[in-house]
């Protein structure tokens, strides 16, 4: 702990100024508000309030996200309590999202309750094609969920509450924003959103593009031309039923320079292009409510590792439909029944062609006991195509005494490997280098236990601590393997330097973290935000060989936004923390820094009350060079300025 707290004093004034602002609120703060409470979807797919989960659940409004300094989706999740983002090129272009250690593949992303993770790599998880004035909120279920989400759910869930989707009564009828943002490196960003509500149906359209020509890279530029679109429409045909839909694109391309690998050599571009179609079906009969989606996703990947080079062209398909029911069992007991389908498939010229069937049934109950305890149930029978059944059961309990909740949970996690996993660079006739994917992989396994509690300090004010332990076995993970111990050899290479998808016999993850949350109205123009997350946490393997991405996460994290806003003026922060294991490679003349922090700042002031506002911002103000992974070079300090219109 010593070395950490020593490793953070160049924060120390910065956090000083904080604790002596906070410290010196006026006293008329201590006004009379409900208890902060939040009601969440994502830890039981029926309605609760946060205290009943028995889980750590983040949420955050989408009106908060709109006044920091972040302008996608991954940005916004780098800064929120225990959620670790390893960016690989800036705006979106590649983000992985790491919660509690492991595998960024053991978190699964969610918009509107359905599952968007691409089967053919977890890199792909990120491109959320939803604009940020589209979000109602975003909720951060950490730890395990698979018994209720199924694969994938292991580290975490995060779950994109849109407003077309959540269909709020509070809404606004009719809302218009657009805006532009300029900035150094040849930053030029756009953006537009529109929404039209009646008392029965609401229509709305959002698009957002993000360019710059970037900084200097090594025989090349960090360019990326990142955009996004979304129409969404929901129906309510009487009180008790309603229809939405929505369809999205998303299109990034960017540079993707050492993304994938460590070579001299890579001076590599990518291009993703994929499109989203949604549906939900929601009836609601006494208390008896039944939910059904469907939804289909297509992905194009178009990578090239050096102008000459053969590119690697990977289509993916993915359809899932799923359907529940929420109904009372007696008086103090609600019970959630549901069954899915997913139908994977590639088609590649590096990864061959194939398909995976999926299947899943699944009960989950909730009991409000006299007093103050609730008990979480769930239970899950999962087929799939690779591992065939396995039964998935979770615990959660909860307990609340006035201002203090405890908080228990027990449950089983799985996840199969992705296509990339299984079969990249299969079915190329030479490869000289790289990772190579293994179609044997197990599927991983493993037992997740955490135990917490929860204080109302004030009413608009909650601390909270959490103690967790995963034990996994199988893990999938990227390991150095020689040419000898290669399980296919035929078109590669004795001199060649590989890595193998592997399963790592025994991982386990024990860690620590500590969220503090504030949400304060000052008076009709004034309010006050502050969201802060403290994780520790160690990773440990019986394997002698280290692997990649298990090496890679952090052990210490720190992430703050806040927003402090008065009158028609609003300063907002966001910073970051980390501390892990560095690395170096002497060729690349590339490292990875055993630690650094960034801090991003936001001035915006409303120059009509519709919240018309200009802003200027600034990025990594301490303009720290940094990598979250080893080659892949984030930029320094980017300054810009911008103007958003509201009607």
């Amino acid at each position: 702990m010593y070395a950490y707290l020593r490793g953070m004093r160049s924060m120390s004034s910065v956090f000083r100024c904080l604790a002596i602002a906070f410290a010196h609120i006026p006293g008329w703060l201590a006004g009379q508000e409900k208890l902060m409470d939040t009601v969440v979807v994502t830890s039981s797919l029926s309605v609760q309030h946060e205290r009943e989960t028995g889980r750590n659940v983040v949420s955050i409004s989408g009106t908060a996200l709109s006044k920091l300094p972040v302008a996608t989706v991954d940005d916004a999740l780098r800064y929120l309590p225990g959620i670790e983002v390893q960016q690989r090129g800036p705006a979106g272009s590649q983000a992985d999202f790491i919660i509690r250690g492991g595998t960024f593949q053991q978190v699964l992303v969610l918009i509107d309750g359905v599952r968007i993770n691409d089967p053919l790599t977890g890199h792909f998880n990120g491109y959320i094609p939803i604009p940020l004035a589209e979000i109602e909120r975003i909720e951060v279920l950490k730890g395990v969920a698979s018994s209720i989400h199924g694969s994938d759910a292991v580290g975490g869930v995060i779950n994109i509450i849109t407003k077309t989707g959540n269909h709020s009564a509070q809404a606004k009828k009719h809302r218009i924003q657009a805006g532009v943002e300029a900035g150094e490196l040849g930053l030029f960003n756009t953006q537009a959103w529109w929404r039209m509500r009646t008392e029965k149906s609401s229509l709305s359209a959002g698009f957002f593009s993000q360019n710059a020509t970037g900084p200097r890279l090594r025989g090349t530029s960090g360019y990326f031309h990142n955009s996004a679109g979304t129409v969404g429409f929901s129906h309510s045909f009487d009180t008790d039923t309603r229809l939405s839909v929505r369809s999205a694109f998303d299109l990034r391309d960017f540079n993707a320079q050492n993304f994938y690998t460590t070579f001299l050599s890579d001076t590599a571009k990518e291009r993703v292009r994929s499109h989203w179609h949604q549906l939900n079906f929601r009836r609601q009969k006494g208390e008896g409510v039944l939910n059904i989606d469907a939804a289909f996703k297509a992905l194009e990947d178009r990578y090239s590792f050096r102008p000459v080079s053969i590119p690697n062209q990977n289509r993916t398909r993915m359809f899932i439909s799923q359907a529940f029911y929420t109904f009372p069992a007696g008086e103090r007991t609600r019970l959630t029944a549901g069954v899915q389908y997913i139908h994977q498939s590639i088609r590649s010229n590096d990864r061959g062609d194939h398909s995976l069937p999926h299947a899943a049934a699944y009960l989950i109950a909730s009991h409000r006991l006299r007093g103050p305890l609730h008990i979480n149930e769930s239970l899950r029978l999962e087929w799939d195509g690779n591992y065939g059944f396995v039964l998935v059961p979770q615990l959660n309990l909860s307990w609340t005494r006035g201002r203090f909740t405890l908080r228990g949970s027990a449950g089983k996690g799985i996840r199969d490997a992705d296509f990339t996993e299984r079969y990249n660079n299969f079915n190329k006739t030479l490869v000289t280098g790289g990772r190579i994917g293994n179609p044997d992989l197990r599927t991983e396994r493993s037992w997740s236990y955490e135990a917490g509690g929860d204080y109302r300090i004030v009413p608009w004010m909650t601390a909270s601590a959490t103690v967790f332990h995963r034990s996994q076995r199988d893990l999938i993970d990227w390991t150095p393997t020689p040419y000898a111990m290669m399980p296919n050899q035929a078109n590669l290479i004795p001199t060649g330097s590989y890595a193998l998808a592997t399963n790592l016999s025994s991982v386990t993850t024990t860690g620590l973290e500590f969220d503090l949350r504030m949400e304060k109205s000052l008076d009709v123009k004034s309010r006050i935000l502050l969201t802060n997350g403290l994780l520790l946490l160690d990773s440990e393997s019986d394997g002698k060989t280290p692997s990649f991405y298990l090496s890679s996460h952090a052990r210490f994290l720190l992430n703050t936004s806040a927003m402090w806003q008065t009158g028609r003026f609003a300063l907002s922060v966001t910073s970051l923390y980390k501390r892990r294991n560095p690395q170096s490679d002497a060729a690349l003349q590339a490292t990875v820094s055993r630690s650094y922090w960034l801090l991003n700042l936001r001035a915006r002031y409303d120059v009509t009350s519709a919240g018309s506002h200009l802003f200027v911002q600034a990025h990594n103000l301490g303009d720290v060079s940094y990598s979250d992974l080893l080659g892949a070079r984030m930029p320094g300090r980017w300054l810009s300025a911008g103007l958003q219109l509201s009607f």
